[in-house]
């Protein structure tokens, strides 16, 4: 029996964020491996993101590095604050009680958001924005309704207008929105969009393990050295046991 509260307990964090998720979510399909979407990830995150979400459990350094950009044009053109330095943590100057007052809640810091939402919730989320006017920034998400946070990305998708569908809510029908549909005014088209967020949730998922690519490889050679290890004793136990039988 206490096997079994165990079990249940363990998986209570997962059943909650499912119970969170009302939406289908897409598959976000990014791949930590492609550099060039890493390093576009992080241009993305410190132009559009950074400004209100800090990742204080990065150091610039260390994404340089692991991204294969050069300290120079780190600092260059992706550390804005003129007093930090390469090996500092990558936090902002926002204050949490104004940007509390701003926003309704604090920003929260996005280091280890993909672990904790999930990739696809991520590229979801950030393709959900769509125009309302009822909402103190004009627009609203229906992936997080009555979200808080501007559509910090429309410059780029440009303006969300909802699509509606109707469906049977709590027993009547109503229109719900299931998706949206850019006026065009972006810089981007759709399919660009897709992408500009699929770099970017890639970068706040490698933002969350970054040694998770170092980690497989790593996992790989300890593999290979287990099945020679175990080639090498099966072969040493029939040397060893030759004479006894």
């Amino acid at each position: 029996m206490k096997k079994w509260i165990l079990v249940l307990f363990a998986m209570l964090p997962s059943m909650a964020m499912a119970a969170a998720v009302s939406v289908p979510l897409d598959k976000a399909n990014n791949d930590m491996s492609d550099q060039a979407s890493l390093q576009n990830g992080a241009k993305l995150f410190m132009n559009y993101c950074f400004g209100c979400h800090a990742a204080q459990y990065q150091r610039y350094e260390r994404v340089a590095d692991d991204l294969g950009i050069p300290h120079d044009l780190m600092k260059e053109n992706l550390i804005f604050d003129p007093e930090a330095k390469i090996g500092d943590l990558m936090v902002n100057a926002i204050p949490q009680t104004s940007a509390a007052a701003w926003f309704g809640a604090p920003p929260p810091d996005l280091t280890l958001v993909a672990r904790v939402r999930g990739t696809d919730w991520l590229y979801t989320y950030l393709r959900a924005f769509y125009k309302d006017d009822s909402r103190p920034f004009g627009v609203n998400n229906y992936v997080f309704p009555s979200v808080g946070m501007p559509h910090v990305l429309e410059e780029l998708q440009g303006i969300p207008e909802p699509v509606y569908q109707t469906k049977v809510v709590d027993g009547e029908e109503k229109q719900v929105v299931v998706g949206v549909k850019s006026d065009g005014t972006g810089e981007l088209n759709q399919e660009e969009y897709d992408d500009a967020v699929r770099d970017l949730v890639n970068f706040l998922e490698y933002s969350g393990d970054p040694v998770k690519l170092e980690r497989h490889t790593l996992g790989w050679w300890v593999m290979g050295f287990l099945v020679i290890f175990t080639i090498i004793v099966v072969l040493l136990k029939k040397e060893y046991w030759r004479d006894v039988h």
